[in-house]
């Protein structure tokens, strides 16, 4: 008999799916995070344009699958395990700082990007600049929701 168990159940692979997700989401949210305010501080001609560009690769490819996967097994962890329901603290605030997350990425930084792509089309790159330091701002904010999620899951308040 092996000393190592390597998943013992669903949940368990629910839990490493949510979590490999949730890396993805930040840790991708922080590598364009620091990329944005490089590109926006230096002024080298053409950054905005390959950082706006590479945003129509990087956000379908990485950072929607990893939203949509973090929030799926999420909810089917709770669904699966009887120790959790949608009434704890915990789960509410979660959700309610997912749903921000979700919010600020639809709302405000989709026409942010939308807005830098417009300015660029025009040759207006100095309008690219300023929209893209705004996206900047608001995907520095979703990370912030992002780091007190991950607080809420590990720590779990109201348990």
């Amino acid at each position: 008999m092996s000393a190592v168990t390597i998943a013992t159940g669903l949940y368990d692979w629910l839990l490493f799916g949510h979590v490999v997700a949730a890396m993805a989401w930040v840790g991708g949210g922080l590598m364009l995070g620091v990329l944005s305010v490089q590109v926006v501080r230096t002024g080298e001609p053409g950054a905005v344009e390959r950082f706006v560009g590479n945003l129509r690769v990087i956000g379908p490819r990485l950072l929607a699958p990893s939203t949509v996967a973090v929030l799926g097994l999420g909810v089917w962890m709770v669904l699966d395990n009887a120790a959790w329901d949608f009434g704890q603290l915990w789960v509410l605030l979660a959700l309610g700082l997912f749903g921000g997350a979700f919010l600020i990425g639809a709302a405000h930084q989709s026409r942010r990007a939308l807005g830098a792509e417009r300015a660029l089309e025009r040759g207006d790159e100095e309008g690219a600049r300023r929209e893209l330091a705004r996206w900047s701002w608001g995907y520095w904010l979703i990370v912030l929701l992002l780091v007190i999620a991950a607080w809420d899951m590990v720590f779990k308040p109201g348990l």
